[in-house]
């Protein structure tokens, strides 16, 4: 991995985490706390945040965990308020918090699996955004968001009816919110990995399941947690600034059409 990280790259601005308790969440986090930043980690199982911030603090950065349910209004409130309870500021957020659900052929489905998914999957982001933007304006000073979408927005397999809608009105929602808050100096972007090496992964089919990725993926082989989150780090970085309301895959050019 080439290590691009500089602490005065994005010093002292304060990145809000969403599902930093592993895989891609907690590679970002490291790799925005590597950057300058102070991180505020945040997820449902507060042992792996807390994980997440032990190894931050090893990086010399300044971090905290929140426990947060993404799928409940409050829960999102409380988080970003208490971001400016401990910071007075939020610079960045990236909205990784997300679900795989149940994949299965749409027949075999029920509303409570599509309920669960597009919980976190969609409204989590939503309301993620809304509070993360209302804190930007109070600030004046613009912002970044980055969200988690995935590469099934761009295609499917099968199974994947809910994750793959869930993950592809991302892409529509952030066009929306690029140009309302364009004109106040707030940014936003989605990221749509691949196959990436991660417990989601894991769950989905382990290493049966990457190994056929990468023999489909061009550059033969799958992702790194932190192959995502320096991209992420990237959009959050001035070297962007002119980047806005764009979806972009990070998947060793897998959706790349052409015969397989």
């Amino acid at each position: 991995m080439v290590n691009i990280s500089s602490p005065s790259r994005l010093k002292d601005r304060v990145v809000l985490v969403t599902g930093g308790g592993s895989g891609i969440g907690r590679a970002a986090a490291l790799a925005y706390a590597r950057n300058g930043c102070k991180v505020v980690v945040a997820g449902r199982r507060k042992a792996e945040l807390e994980a997440t911030v032990r190894l931050i603090v090893r990086e010399d950065a300044d971090a905290f965990a929140v426990s947060t349910d993404v799928s409940v209004a409050e829960s999102v409130r409380g988080l970003v308020a208490a971001t400016i309870d401990r910071y007075g500021q939020l610079d960045i957020a990236f909205n990784n918090a997300g679900s795989e659900g149940k994949f299965a052929p749409i027949t075999e489905l029920t509303e409570a699996d599509f309920d669960s998914v597009v919980g976190v999957n969609l409204k989590g982001v939503w309301l993620s955004v809304k509070y993360e933007i209302e804190a930007m304006l109070s600030r004046g000073q613009g912002g970044v968001i980055v969200n988690t979408s995935s590469f099934l927005a761009e295609g499917a397999t099968v199974g994947s009816s809910v994750y793959s809608a869930s993950k592809g009105a991302l892409i529509a929602m952030i066009r929306a919110v690029a140009l309302e808050y364009g004109p106040r100096n707030i940014r936003i972007n989605n990221i749509l990995p691949g196959a990436i090496n991660t417990p989601m992964f894991e769950r989905l089919g382990g290493p049966t399941a990457l190994a056929t990725l990468a023999a489909f993926t061009p550059l033969r082989r799958v992702g790194s947690p932190d192959e995502v989150g320096e991209v992420a780090v990237w959009l959050s970085t001035d070297e962007a600034r002119f980047v806005t309301g764009q979806s972009i895959l990070v998947d060793g050019g897998f959706t790349i059409p052409g015969m397989r």
